[in-house]
């Protein structure tokens, strides 16, 4: 059944994988002596010190009741006392410095972290639009985000179980003396007790943790929202504070209510796991009670007896809830693991993109379909962009512009049909070998809280040239903003790391987005929709200006205002996910369709003078 329900889940959900408790254990614990090699000494010392820890004052009180009944005298409980207080200095010391050293734990989590994040960042592009593999992400993100949760949870518990199993071990040395059918029944106990409690925790998981990933995905982004300084304006200007909170609180009331769920599953294991401990004292005190009353054992012995069945009970028990806890964290490691696993494509699989005297791309019969649409966002596209041409692909919104875009970049794979640079088929290189032969443009821009110079080399501070950083804002049209910063090139952007970040407005945005591409000084230049925060004619001017600083190299220009086309020797029509048009300015506006159309409506934004529009 438990096949069945496994295969069921990974179909139902096949980015999920079960890795096992074994499989998972070994995975932390070579995480652990890999990024903390300490742990080699720290667990042995835990292990050493937990039984010691928890029978030393037991056998110390054993041996006080026997010199008081006349079973030991003076001069030996003295030579005990001296004995037991050394290895009591000494094991605390350990312990002591075993305890001081728990931040090993933190410190492995965060370097698991950052392979976490290194995997979000070069993950297939197509994925992070992906609803499924950004849950996936969520769960992974959760996995890491405490101290007894998670992979951090898992390695605490992995100890801890190694410390109990100890603990039991000298328990069952102790006992064994005693009676060991009692001990028998204790164990069994407690392993009733496990698996009650394992069971409570997997059904917990599945009908309450679980289903909260979208949860957590819609609480992160209410929570950034509400405290976005780019949201800020509308949220006051358009009075969307109290929509907001609501909002917010009925989010929160979601939580809620699966945190009284998950409550009632546990308030019957709860009662459960006392009942058997009680019924196992009550074994211990009967037996030990019939025992003394026969004299067959002393009053030390029966100390040390009942002492330790308390301790060895607990230990079994919370070896058991240890092994419980470890399987749940186990479950919870699977969602780290199989995010980390995610087939997302290896960006340095493949050859290196060779240098070239010029590079040719060919779309023959490409088609395209986001994952999960009915619909093709592109259709049987068979285009040629020429080494140094410049192309300028046009369209409304949707038409299918940004589409062909990632299909240059690879940021996407074709769904049908192939693409092929200098004859080859550009999968055979690898995608940061492809990547460097491009400088892009996105509509989009991101400002990174680095200095302004990093924002434009996007490299660290060693490999950045800060004269050409300055000359390309310059030649992007950023040098009056540049006088004005005290620090130039070296002002930190945004206030997030800095309180004397400075941030940029849309338009600034862009011209850094251009001064990229200049420093970047790759032999493709795209430009897609940079300079939608533009005016028309600012837009044809600059776009006029960066064609120029550009000189020879191969250039593609999208966008659904025609500013780029009269400089372009090819233009490129896009209308619902296909080429409809494709030819010179020239051609195309002497063919009278739907580009000729759409550039006449557009074409009085762009010329002082009516007159040259006809031209």
């Amino acid at each position: 059944m438990k096949k069945k329900n496994k295969k069921t889940d990974e179909k139902q959900n096949p980015l999920h994988k079960d890795y096992g408790l074994f499989s998972n254990s070994r995975y932390i614990l070579k995480n652990m002596f890999k990024h903390a090699p300490i742990f080699w000494v720290l667990i042995p010392i835990g292990v050493i010190c937990a039984p010691i820890m928890n029978y030393l004052w037991t056998f110390i009180g054993k041996f006080v009741i026997d010199m008081i009944t006349g079973e030991k005298g003076w001069e030996a409980l003295l030579w005990i006392m001296v004995m037991f207080i050394v290895i009591q200095m000494v094991s605390t010391m350990l312990n002591t410095w075993y305890y001081s050293r728990w931040h090993e734990f933190v410190f492995v989590r965060f370097k698991m972290m950052i392979e976490k994040n290194r995997k979000a960042m070069t993950i297939d592009f197509r994925n992070i639009e992906d609803p499924d593999v950004l849950d996936c992400y969520q769960k992974a993100c959760n996995v890491a985000g405490s101290n007894m949760q998670g992979i951090e949870g898992m390695m605490r518990y992995l100890v801890m179980f190694l410390m109990s199993l100890a603990v039991v071990i000298v328990g069952l040395i102790i006992l064994g003396t005693m009676n060991i059918v009692i001990v028998l029944i204790m164990l069994a106990l407690a392993v009733i007790t496990f698996i009650v409690r394992n069971k409570t925790n997997a059904a917990a998981k599945k009908k309450v943790w679980d289903p909260l990933a979208t949860w957590w995905r819609r609480n992160n982004y209410m929570s950034g929202i509400t405290s976005d300084f780019g949201a800020a304006k509308d949220i006051r200007m358009f009075g969307l504070s109290d929509w907001l909170t609501e909002k917010f609180r009925n989010g929160k009331k979601e939580r809620f209510d699966a945190q009284k769920k998950n409550a009632k599953i546990w308030i019957h294991t709860s009662n459960f796991t006392n009942f058997c401990f009680s019924l196992s004292q009550a074994l211990v005190y009967a037996w030990l009670l019939y025992m003394t009353v026969k004299g067959e054992i002393t009053l030390g012995n029966f100390s040390l007896y009942l002492a330790s069945s308390t301790t060895f009970y607990n230990y079994v028990r919370q070896i058991m809830d240890n092994t419980a806890d470890l399987m749940a964290r186990s479950r919870e490691v699977d969602d780290w693991r199989s995010f980390l696993d995610l087939d997302g494509g290896d960006p340095d699989e493949g050859a290196t993109v060779p240098e070239m005297s010029g590079y040719e791309f060919e779309f023959r019969n490409v088609s395209f379909k986001y994952p999960k649409a009915e619909k093709y966002a592109l259709k049987n596209l068979n285009l040629t962009l020429k080494a140094g041409e410049r192309l300028a692909v046009v369209g409304l919104n949707g038409a299918g512009k940004s589409t062909f875009i990632k299909l240059l970049l690879r940021l996407y794979e074709p769904t049908e049909g192939e693409i092929f640079l200098n004859g080859v088929n550009i999968k055979e290189y690898s995608k940061t070998s492809y990547y460097r032969v491009f400088a892009p443009v996105f509509q989009d821009v991101n400002l990174f809280a680095f200095p302004l110079a990093e924002n434009v080399s996007m490299q660290a501070p060693d490999n950045t040239d800060k004269e050409l950083s300055e000359k390309c804002l310059i030649d992007a049209g950023l040098g009056e903003k540049l006088a004005e910063l005290p620090k130039g090139v070296d002002s930190e952007l945004l206030k997030i790391i800095y309180d004397d970040g400075i941030d940029l407005s849309g338009g600034e945005k862009q011209k850094l987005a251009l001064a990229r591409a200049l420093y970047k000084d790759a032999p493709v230049v795209v430009l897609d929709e940079p300079t939608a925060a533009l005016d028309a004619l600012a837009e044809s001017k600059l776009y006029g200006d960066f064609d120029k600083l550009i000189g020879g190299k191969t250039a593609v220009y999208i966008s659904h205002r025609l500013s780029s086309t009269r400089f372009c020797n090819e233009v490129a029509m896009f209308k619902d996910g296909e080429m409809v048009e494709h030819g010179t300015h020239r051609e195309l506006l002497d063919k009278g369709g739907a580009y000729a159309e759409m550039f006449h409506i557009q074409a009085q934004y762009y010329v002082d003078n009516p007159e040259e529009i006809a031209t």
